[in-house]
């Protein structure tokens, strides 16, 4: 499976809008905050693998 990583550009109630960071999008992926870790925020980097989110440094 393919690694992703993804910028969390807002958060709006249960849902958060994520952006790629490793390839050149502007397209939005809305996720359910659900499947986030608790600990996000708007600027938060995420690992997507094995599909799970993780924050990275």
């Amino acid at each position: 499976m393919e690694t992703r990583y993804y910028e969390v550009v807002s958060i709006d109630g249960d849902y958060a809008n994520l952006r790629r960071s490793d390839i050149e999008s502007n397209e939005l992926k809305l996720v359910a905050r659900a499947l986030l870790p608790l600990e996000i925020e708007e600027g938060s980097r995420l690992k997507y693998e094995m599909l799970q989110y993780k924050i990275t440094e």
